[in-house]
């Protein structure tokens, strides 16, 4: 995953939104649409930018797609942060 990708995703605010309800935990695509008032169709858009940047996991769970936040690649924007920052 490239760090523009990754960079692309958290530019837009709906998705940062998501990426913070999944902070508290796990939900699946209904439980994160409820939350906004914009289509499903916008809400899956978001979910696979995110997924495309690898911020988000998904997982079937019979009938409901599970969404995970993925922190690896966050802490991964963040250490690229500090080095440009000067790694302080």
């Amino acid at each position: 995953m490239s760090l523009q990708e990754t960079l692309k995703a958290l530019s837009d605010p709906t998705r940062r939104e998501i990426l913070q309800m999944l902070r508290g935990g796990s939900k699946s695509a209904g439980e994160i649409s409820d939350k906004f008032d914009i289509t499903a169709a916008a809400i899956s858009r978001h979910l696979s930018v995110l997924k495309e940047a690898d911020l988000i996991r998904d997982q079937r769970e019979g009938k409901f797609i599970i969404y995970t936040l993925n922190t690896s690649v966050l802490e991964d924007v963040l250490f690229w942060v500090s080095d440009l920052k000067g790694g302080k």
